[in-house]
């Protein structure tokens, strides 16, 4: 099930029971999982401004930055943004930031809370794979 607004679109995914949502375009894109709350409180009348208030508060799946302040970026929060959102409209810009600077940042900023749990699983499987593979 979807609802779509200017500059938003929200998907629930009736099989595995998860809600997303991804606002933005060019300058800025955003890829979110969400909560049924927040899903229910999305309205297709609301703004691109509106929806963004209420998904920013999800866990935050991938982000683009193309606008012209520095280079343009990439963050990809969860490796599986593809996989969980197939629906989406991803936008693409510039270089992927690295696993440590992604993982650094999810664990300095606040906004990014919701990742912590999910980078350090990542983190530690990625330490360990490094460290089975030295002689």
């Amino acid at each position: 099930m979807f609802k779509k607004g200017s500059g938003w679109k929200a998907c629930f995914d009736e099989e595995n029971g998860r809600y997303y949502g991804e606002y933005g375009g060019i300058q800025s894109y955003h890829l979110f999982e969400l909560t049924k709350e927040m899903f229910d409180r999305l309205e297709e009348s609301m703004t691109e401004r509106d929806a963004s208030d209420i998904m920013y508060d999800g866990r935050h799946l991938y982000m683009s930055v193309d606008d012209r302040c520095g280079p343009p970026y990439t963050i990809v929060f969860d490796d599986d943004y593809e996989k969980l959102c197939p629906w989406a409209g991803v936008v693409k810009s510039g270089k992927v930031w690295p696993d440590e600077l992604t993982d650094a940042a999810v664990e300095i900023f606040e906004s990014e809370r919701n990742n912590r749990e999910q980078r350090r699983r990542k983190r530690a499987a990625r330490e360990n794979k490094n460290d089975n593979d030295t002689p």
